[in-house]
């Protein structure tokens, strides 16, 4: 009687007949299917940007080190793939993470706050869980749209916070997925579809209103909106991934729409104007330097074009979501890696003419420098490359970040082991 009275005097506000154990359980059965897959991927763009060469950022994470591995090349898509679903997915659990705090909000405002070890411990794993994935969510949503928004790393920042969210995640599953199990199976989601009308669930829980109000709304017209925000936020988000039609319909496309002409209209993720580039520094007296240790051999574009060409359709993949598939056309870099006389590759390091960005430098893994489809793109879609898109030469290699793929190619070294 006496915690009846303790939960009536914090609930009294929230009278929804729809919420309680049932709901709140079906919402969070979606979010632990889906939010593994939004980690995992996210984990593995910081490997991509290879951590193993101090790239990926923040290169210092002390005992929260991956695993560190070369990123395959294969299949080409891979990147696009796995960060396409992080942000889209991220995006599209956003309602049903939003329905998931609104299901469960009564349960803040019980009194006492903490009842025993128990609550203490769950009331810790949501301020990790909910602090965590609302940060994450808009930080990532306000990087995807501006650029260099915040006046501290973003990076650095993501990945900090995702381990946060990640510690609350795991600490909340632990202790809620046996009620959440037996909760669910208690009542089957067939069954709440079919029912027109909404009954209160009943029991003790402190998610059930003491006092209900009358239901505008049914269960099953609650998870179909829910579902159809999903849904919704899926057909404005895809499209940046995919391509095709959806791409029309991707108004949360980021600083992607960024455009050139003819067969350079593709997304332009930092422009010649932004990164200081001109027709002087690219005009007439550029060149590639080719470096291998007190070796220097130098090419002009003219001499590349003579070089054998090499044509490729591949992804650039961004890590805010965007990705596009055009047709490329230059020298593989593994003929550069021979003209430079290596033998036993290890590494390249790829530099920009640009002089202050935060990607002018990339080091390149052994196997993305010898991929056949790795080139110094010359052409793309059988014309010149743009300034916006890298001219007179830019790095394009299978699977890899977007920002790795240099553009404004100064000098490449290429390093044995």
């Amino acid at each position: 009687m006496e915690a009846s009275r303790a939960r009536a005097r914090g609930q009294l506000r929230f009278r929804s007949p729809l919420r309680g154990p049932w709901l709140t359980s079906v919402f969070g059965a979606v979010l632990l299917a889906g939010l593994p897959i939004v980690i995992v991927t996210g984990l593995l763009s910081y490997i991509a940007y290879g951590p193993q060469f101090g790239q990926a950022m923040p290169a210092d994470v002390g005992w929260l080190r991956l695993p560190q591995f070369d990123w395959p090349t294969d299949p080409a898509w891979l990147y696009r793939l796995t960060q396409g679903l992080h942000v889209g997915l991220g995006l599209v659990l956003f309602p049903i993470v939003l329905a998931k705090l609104w299901s469960v909000i009564p349960r803040l405002f019980v009194t006492p706050p903490i009842q025993s070890i128990a609550d203490a411990l769950e009331r810790l794993s949501l301020i990790a869980l909910v602090g965590g994935i609302l940060f994450e969510i808009v930080t990532g949503v306000l990087n995807i749209q501006y650029d260099y928004l915040f006046g501290f790393s973003f990076y650095t920042a993501h990945y900090w916070g995702a381990w946060v969210f990640i510690a609350g995640f795991v600490s909340h599953v632990a202790l809620k997925a046996p009620l959440m199990i037996r909760t669910l199976r208690g009542r089957s989601l067939i069954q709440v579809l079919q029912d027109k009308q909404t009954e209160q669930e009943v029991g003790d829980s402190d998610l059930i209103a003491v006092d209900p109000a009358e239901p505008t709304i049914s269960r099953r017209g609650a998870l179909a909106l829910v579902g159809g925000g999903a849904v919704f936020l899926a057909v404005l988000t895809a499209g940046q991934t995919t391509g095709g039609v959806l791409r029309h319909a991707a108004i949360l496309l980021p600083r992607g729409r960024s455009y050139g002409d003819g067969p350079n209209d593709f997304q332009i993720n930092r422009t010649a104007v932004a990164a200081g580039i001109d027709d002087v520094s690219t005009g007439a007296d550029w060149t590639l330097e080719l470096l291998n240790g007190d070796t220097t051999v130098t090419f002009d574009r003219a001499a590349l074009l003579l070089m054998e060409q090499h044509t490729a359709e591949l992804p650039i993949a961004c890590v805010e979501g965007w990705s596009t598939v055009q047709t490329w056309t230059g020298v593989p870099l593994r003929d550069l890696a021979r003209a430079a006389g290596i033998g036993d590759l290890d590494s390249a390091l790829v530099s920009s003419i640009e002089e202050n960005g935060p990607f002018r430098q990339a080091v390149l893994q052994s196997n993305q420098v010898l991929h056949p489809d790795s080139l110094l793109a010359l052409r793309v879609n059988g014309a010149d490359l743009s300034l916006d898109h890298g001219y007179p030469a830019r790095i394009i290699v299978p699977a890899m970040p977007g920002v790795h793929n240099t553009k404004w190619v100064a000098a490449i070294e290429f390093r044995s082991s």
